[in-house]
Parts: C-alpha cells; sequence; structure tokens
C-alpha cells in the first residue's frame, strides 16, 4: 500500500506537532547515523526545540565540536560552495520541476505534432482547423523527419570500414612459419634437425586447401 504524501505545512495543533517532532527527530538521527557509518563520512547534528532543554547535540557534545572545528578549518569558498538555507534549497527544487515540466511538455508537444502529421498525410481534410503554430510545427517535425532520413540513407551509402588490425595480425601468425617449421622451396616442410616433431602437434589452417 502506497503511504500518503505528508503536506509540508506548519501543523497547528499542539500536541501533533510535538509527537510528529518527536517521530522525525528520531528518524533524522537515525538517518544521520547510517549515512556516516555507510559513507565514512563525519557528520553532527544541533537540534533546537521548545521540547527540549537544552538542545540535543548529535554523536556528543565532543563530536559536534570536531565536526565543526573541521569545518571553520576549510578555506572559506569550500564552506560555502553545496551551502544552501531553507530558501535557497526550495528555489533549486522549483527551478528543477519546471525545467521537468518544460521537458515533459515538449516531449508531449512533439508527439501531438507529430500524430497531426500522419494524420494530414492521409488527406487534405486534416488540415482543417489547425492554427498558424500547428502548420508551422508540423513543417519543422517534417523538416526533422526528413534530415534524419537523409542521413539514413548516406549512411547506406558509405563504404564498410576496413577490417579491425587485430584480424590482421591474426592472419600473419597463421601464415609465418612457428618454431621447428621451415620453407623448403615453394613448399612448406618441417626442420629435420627437429626430432621431437610430432604430427598431432601441427595445426594446419583451412586456408591453405581452400
Amino acid at each position: 500500500m502506497a503511504r500518503k504524501k505528508v503536506k509540508l505545512a506548519y501543523i497547528v495543533n499542539d500536541s501533533a506537532r510535538k509527537a510528529t517532532y518527536k517521530k522525525r527527530k528520531k528518524g533524522l538521527l537515525k538517518k544521520l547515523s547510517e549515512l556516516t557509518t555507510l559513507c565514512g563520512i563525519q557528520a553532527c547534528a544541533i537540534v533546537f526545540s521548545p521540547y527540549d532543554s537544552p538542545p540535543e547535540l548529535w554523536p556528543s557534545v565532543l563530536g559536534v565540536q570536531r565536526v565543526l572545528s573541521q569545518f571553520k578549518n576549510m578555506p572559506e569558498m569550500e564552506q560555502s560552495k553545496k551551502m544552501v538555507n531553507q530558501d535557497t534549497f526550495l528555489r533549486q527544487r522549483i527551478a528543477k520541476a519546471e525545467e521537468q515540466l518544460k521537458k515533459i511538455r515538449k516531449e508531449n508537444r512533439e508527439k501531438e505534432v507529430t500524430r497531426l502529421m500522419f494524420q494530414v498525410l492521409t488527406g487534405p481534410e486534416w488540415l482543417q482547423g489547425l492554427t498558424m503554430v500547428d502548420l508551422n510545427d508540423i513543417s519543422w517535425v517534417i523538416d526533422e523527419t526528413l534530415k534524419g532520413i537523409s542521413k539514413r540513407i548516406d549512411s547506406f551509402k558509405r563504404p564498410p570500414p576496413p577490417p579491425p588490425p587485430q584480424t590482421a595480425a591474426w592472419v600473419m601468425e597463421v601464415v609465418s612459419p612457428e618454431d621447428g617449421m621451415e620453407f623448403v622451396g615453394d613448399d612448406m616442410g618441417l626442420s629435420f634437425e627437429d626430432h621431437s616433431y610430432n604430427s598431432e602437434n601441427v595445426i594446419w589452417s583451412n586456408a591453405f586447401f581452400s
């Protein structure tokens, strides 16, 4: 069963807000502990709330001091390299969502115009009711389709690529005489000085008998 999406808004009820705080804080610190263990990183948390006094420090006071000291010793540019506040974080999320929406709208429009293009090709009656924007978009899709077809045709007209170097090297190995073999006139023979010759150790390529 899918989890119900939580509405990100301030919880007005005090009891419900306090219960949510305790539950979420526990989950946050658990995730932080898992992150440091799994990824081997240094992290700390300082939680201020009206329900805890003094503020809660994780993993400990010394642990927080050690992480903050390491952070302060970094160059100022490195400290603020990926630092965001809530407002900046939300703006980044909104910009990313808008970019995704723009991409989806473009893809949907291209599919719609492609469908209109094929409908127009079946008969001129499909041109009735189309706006100038539709006609311009259909013209663009037709041009892009023709470009793709032309590129495909050109790829078939090109000569095939030469064989890879590995093939040529393999052929030279087969053609070159092995140790213990020599050329006798125009024929290939075996050295008579090699008395360890065994006919089972010689592999002949079918290329010489084709």
